[in-house]
Formats: structure tokens, C-alpha cells, sequence
């Protein structure tokens, strides 16, 4: 097997700032643009080598981080071997810093490799970033549930650590969610971190051992992964019980990658490959709490050979209907009064095959609420495992959130949101959002009243600018003269690029203009840029500061990314913003690189960036209190002319 890293046109475009539509130029126009080495006709791959000398050749810049050498050379493993090489660059970065390291399945220049990438950034941050580029390379293979969403659950269902259970863990998205497992240092083995590799990773299948550096049955305190577990002893505690993760992941890789992710946080878990279903990797352990994003519509689940299991108490699951497995096989392994948060499609809530379940989870219950989280799904199902003995309730929430997750919390104990369960239980029992969601005047009243309370508390904190008298004279560079000394990398989407669906959330123009999370999705491509905290994304008018990550680049959008032991990115964020603000009307076409900014030590750039990061807080602040007023006269109007309001004397 060949250890030479190779690049798609995607990935030249990246590390030479430009478009993938300039490297398709290159080819056409230079005969000694590098052959391709692999690949195919659509999706040929270079030497990496080879570009770095032609690119070299020409004078044109480029910039090849060590995080993205690390990242070719575990790619120049092949399509077939990434996710088995992946883990075991995990599970080598997860017992980096206990003095028992072993490059296992890793080759001598690929450990060295990550060795020192970890002692650049971090380990836990340097398998992140590999943990990104192979889930974009791979996101037609994976699907990952989206940061807010996974948060959601997590609060809603282990709002006090415990043992928490997620039966389809894939690479952990869901656990990493988990208070504990959030700090940008926790676990971190080049932090020196003893608990780092507080873990058992292996497999389900009895008598298997673990793959990779990571050993089966068995943790960090020596104690056996068998028997019923209760609160770990790892984690960062905090005001609820320390955190221990359970998992199972069908596929292998992606369980040992899982269990290298939450090692690196320093969680203590024990994550086992296998079919949940079909051989539960954890019979009789009842969780604290359990998470769940499972797969939908899967027809061959083991209706057959599962069809007189003990865990179907609320009856046997169709066979079209996989996801009401799920939601048994989760209540079976929480504690009785311990919640499970399991994300389903909208039509598992009114499927005529599933109403004997709906109807006995209702009135068990066992189902608390139906919440559709944006429109087309999907719906977030939370449900309570009875206790012994108690009343069950005689309402239940159902909710259509409309993409305001923020919503879902306060809903879940306000008065009136409710619904009787008993006028739920007749022939059809459908629980869907959008048939039992009519405004109510409660409604109105409540969302009048949410509106002028939030719309009294917006402030608006201007920064304090001194007046000078004259302009001040201070040597300047550009955003180009960046780019050449390598401390700046401009990237762009694909062209052409849909944002109308699919499972990759988008960062859209409308977005970067409005100051408001990825609302756009795409599906899998070749060359999407992925966007990290502290990139600076810009449009021909505006530029901002991103703060989370998990989306793409969409069109119509530039993205700076900065040496930030170098440059300040709000500084450059600012600049890029006046800039953008003095081009003439009716300009179609801007040279950012041309942008002048003064020439500054790094402490002098973040002065001038908290200004500007204090400006661009203002500007949302100002967005959100004018869309609080709107909202706040319209629902008067409404109020007042139906009689639901009326004017205080």
C-alpha cells in the first residue's frame, strides 16, 4: 500500500486559496499540471507532492497546514482502509500522553506524524479536525446528527450526567453533547489529563476482542465492562452525578473511533460494535438516561427472528416499522422514571400500522412529547419510563417548534401546551404536530406577552471610540500580502453548489447578512469547505466571525482562515466589513485582497477586533429587537381585533 498523500481538485483549491474552477483551468491550460496517480475520470487524485512542486513552479501560493499533511497521509491509505486507520489514529492520540502509546496499524511516518500535530494543537483538537475531514469525505456514508439538536436531546434527557446510553452511537455525536465532554481540555493526553482513555472499546460479539490500541472489556481503572453500571467515576461533576457513556455502533470503525473521541474528553465509556437489535451489547443494564438517533426505515431489523422478544411490552413493532423497535429497545434500558430522547421521521407519528403502540405508550405513560422540530422533520420523541405504582399523566405535549429549538424546553412545562391524552386514543391515534397545533387565544396571549418581555430586555451595548482629531498614519499591508506570507487562506464553495436539501447543514449569505445560524443543506460533494470556529466568512457587503461548527461554506461566500497566532480574526473581519461598505454602487465585482489594513502587533489587533466584535453584537442585538417589535405589533393588532386582547385601563 502506497503512504504518498493525494489531493482532489477540491483539496488543491483549498490549499492554494482559489476556486475549484481556477484548478480546472490549470489542467486545461498548463500540459504539465500533475498527471492524476488514483482516483477516477470524475473525482481524479494527485500526487501531493507533485502540486506542492508545480505550484512552487509558477509562484503561486499555497499553504499546506501540518494538520492537512496528517490528514493526506492517513488519506493516502485508501477509501477502504480510512475508517480502520482512522480509529487507530484515535486510539494512538487517546494514550499519547500515559507513556503507553503504540502505533499499532500505524505506519512509522504517519505516527510521527500525528505525534506532532498533537503537541501543535492539542490531541484532542488534532483528531477533531481529522475526525471533520474524514466525516466530509465520508458524509454519504455517515450520518451525524446535528450539534443543536444533539444538545437538545442530551438536556432534555440527562440534565444530570449518570450513566446515559446511546444504542446507536455512531461516532458519538449524541455523548459528546454531554456537559463533561465539551470542555476544549478535558481528557486531552498532551494535557497530561489522567483520565484520558477512561474507555473500553470492542466488540459485541462474545469472546471478541477490541480492535486497535484500545482494549476490550476493560477501562483505564481496571474495572470489567460486564455487570450493571452504575455513575462513573470519570468526568468533570459539576453539580449531577460524573458521566459514563454506554454505546453500540453497528459499524466497527465508527465504534472505535467513537470511543477514541470521548477518551480524548476524558468521559469514561464503553462503546461496543454490533447490531443493537438483533445482539444487544448491554442486556438487563438500565441507564440513567438514553439517547438516540437510530436509523429509519429499515425494513430487514429482525422482525422475524425477534418477533417473541421481552422487550416489545408495548407490543410487537410491524415490520415497516423499525423506529418503534428503537423507541422499546431504549425504554427496556432506562431506570423506571429515567428519560430517553430518540429522534424520529414525521411519519412514525401517524402511521396506521404503529397506533396500537402510539395508543399503549400513551396510556402507559410512557410517551411525554411529540415535538417536530422544523418543518419536514424530524420529530423528537421524549419519553419517561414508568414507575411502579404511579398515575400515569392524562396530557401530553405535542409541538411543532418551527426550527426554534430554544422553544422546546420552556414548552414542556408551560400550562395550556397540553394536550388530553384521552381525546388522542381513538381510531387512528395521531400524534402528528401538525394536525394538533391550532392557535389557541392562550396561545396568543402567551406569545404576546414572551414578545414584550424579551423585547423590554434586549439592550444594546454600544463600545466607547475615542474622537481623534486626525486620521491616524500608521503602515499598512493587504489581505493579498497575507495570503503570500501564509498567514491568511481564502477558500470558496464548489461551484454550482445546491443549498436546497440534504443532511449537510449550510452557512448561506442570507445567513452571514442576518447574523443567524446555517439554515441552507446540501447533500454530499466533492471540495466542501467545512467551517470552523474563528473563520472569518464574508459576503461582497458584510463579514462575521464564526463561533460554531458542523456547516459548510455555501455560494456567494469567501472564507478567511487566519493564523491566529498571527492575526486577529475579528480584526480582519472589521477591515473586510468597511471595506465592503465603501464599494460604489452598483459594483458587481470586489478585490478583496486589495482590502488595506494597518500593519499590527497581534495585541493591537485584538483591541481594534473587540471593537469590532462589540459593533457586530450591537448590529444583532439592534436586528433582534426590530424583529421583536414586529412580532410584538402584529400579534397586538391581531389580539386586540379579536377580542383575545384587551388594553389595561
Amino acid at each position: 500500500m502506497s503512504h504518498d498523500p493525494t489531493v482532489n481538485a477540491g483539496d488543491i483549491a483549498r490549499l492554494a486559496g482559489v476556486g475549484r474552477a481556477a484548478v480546472s483551468n490549470w489542467r486545461r491550460r498548463h500540459d504539465d499540471f500533475p498527471k492524476p496517480v488514483d482516483g477516477t475520470a470524475a473525482q481524479p487524485l494527485f500526487a501531493l507532492r507533485e502540486v506542492e512542486a508545480w505550484l512552487s513552479r509558477y509562484g503561486k501560493s499555497y499553504q499546506v497546514s501540518l494538520a492537512d499533511r496528517a490528514w493526506q497521509r492517513l488519506k493516502a491509505s485508501g477509501d477502504l482502509q480510512l475508517g480502520r486507520i482512522m480509529a487507530a489514529a484515535g486510539g494512538f492520540l487517546a494514550t499519547l500522553g500515559e507513556g503507553r502509546a503504540d502505533a499499532g496499524e500505524l505506519d512509522e511516518g504517519l505516527a510521527a506524524l500525528l505525534s506532532e500535530l498533537a503537541a501543535e494543537r492539542g490531541a484532542r483538537a488534532a483528531y477533531e479536525f481529522l475526525c471533520a475531514r474524514y466525516l466530509e469525505a465520508h458524509s454519504r456514508k455517515l450520518s451525524v446528527t446535528r450539534e443543536d439538536v444533539a444538545a437538545l436531546m442530551v438536556r432534555l434527557a440527562a440534565p444530570d450526567g449518570g450513566t446515559v446510553l446511546d444504542p446507536a452511537c455512531g461516532v458519538a455525536t449524541l455523548p459528546l453533547s454531554l456537559p463533561t465532554a465539551g470542555s476544549l481540555t478535558a481528557g486531552d493526553p498532551a494535557a497530561g489529563n489522567p483520565a484520558a482513555g477512561n474507555l473500553t472499546a470492542g466488540s459485541s460479539a462474545p469472546g471478541s476482542s477490541a480492535p486497535g490500541n484500545l482494549p476490550a472489556g476493560s477501562s483505564a481503572s481496571g474495572k470489567s465492562g460486564s455487570g450493571s453500571p452504575g455513575p462513573g467515576n470519570s468526568g468533570s461533576g459539576g453539580g449531577g452525578k460524573a458521566v459514563r457513556v454506554l454505546g453500540q455502533e453497528l459499524e466497527e470503525t465508527s465504534a472505535r473511533i467513537a470511543a477514541a473521541r470521548l477518551a480524548l474528553r476524558g468521559v469514561e465509556a464503553e462503546i461496543l460494535a454490533g447490531d443493537a437489535l438483533r445482539h444487544d451489547a448491554f442486556p438487563g443494564v438500565r441507564a440513567d438516561a438514553v439517547v438516540c438517533d437510530p436509523p429509519f426505515n429499515e425494513r430487514a431489523w429482525g422482525y422475524d427472528e425477534l418477533s417473541g422478544d421481552p422487550r416489545w411490552e408495548y407490543g410487537l413493532p410491524p415490520r415497516g416499522e423499525s423506529e418503534l423497535a428503537w423507541v422499546q429497545h431504549c425504554l427496556t434500558h432506562v431506570k423506571p422514571g429515567g428519560l430517553v430522547a430518540i429522534l424520529m421521521p414525521a411519519a412514525a407519528a401517524s402511521r396506521r400500522a404503529g397506533r396500537r403502540i402510539r395508543g399503549n405508550l400513551l396510556r402507559a405513560g410512557a410517551l411525554r412529547a411529540v415535538v417536530t422540530l422544523w418543518p419536514g422533520g424530524p420529530d423528537l420523541w421524549l419519553l419517561r419510563r414508568p414507575e411502579s405504582g404511579e398515575r400515569p399523566p392524562s396530557e401530553i405535549l405535542i409541538m411543532d417548534a418551527g426550527g426554534d429549538l430554544a422553544g422546546v424546553e420552556p414548552a414542556l412545562s408551560e400550562d395550556g401546551r397540553h394536550l388530553r391524552i384521552i381525546d388522542l386514543l381513538d381510531d387512528e391515534v395521531d400524534l402528528s404536530p401538525s394536525r394538533h397545533a391550532p392557535r389557541t387565544g392562550a396561545d396568543l396571549g402567551r406569545a404576546f406577552a414572551a414578545a414584550r418581555e424579551r423585547f423590554l430586555a434586549a439592550s444594546v451595548d454600544a463600545p466607547d471610540l475615542r474622537v481623534l482629531d486626525q486620521p491616524l498614519d500608521q503602515p499598512a499591508t493587504t489581505i493579498g500580502e497575507l495570503v503570500k506570507a501564509g498567514l491568511v487562506t481564502i477558500l470558496q464553495a464548489p461551484p454550482r453548489m445546491a443549498v436546497d436539501g440534504g443532511e449537510v447543514p449550510v452557512l448561506t449569505a442570507d445567513d452571514v447578512e442576518r447574523g443567524a445560524p446555517p439554515s441552507g443543506a446540501t447533500g454530499p460533494e466533492a471540495g466542501l469547505v467545512t467551517v470552523e470556529p474563528g473563520d472569518v466568512v464574508a459576503t461582497y457587503a458584510t463579514a462575521r466571525v464564526v463561533t460554531t461548527e458542523g456547516a459548510v461554506l455555501g455560494p456567494q461566500l469567501t472564507l478567511y482562515r487566519v493564523d491566529r497566532r498571527r492575526v486577529d480574526p475579528h480584526f480582519l473581519a472589521g477591515f473586510l466589513r468597511s471595506a465592503g461598505a465603501r464599494v460604489p454602487a452598483g459594483s458587481s465585482r470586489v478585490d478583496a485582497r486589495r482590502t488595506r489594513l494597518p500593519r499590527l502587533s497581534l495585541a493591537e489587533q485584538r483591541t481594534y477586533g473587540e471593537a469590532f466584535r462589540r459593533l457586530a453584537t450591537m448590529e444583532d442585538a439592534l436586528r433582534e429587537a426590530t424583529a421583536l417589535g414586529e412580532t410584538l405589533i402584529r400579534l397586538g393588532h391581531e389580539g386586540l381585533a379579536d377580542g383575545r386582547l384587551h388594553p389595561e385601563p
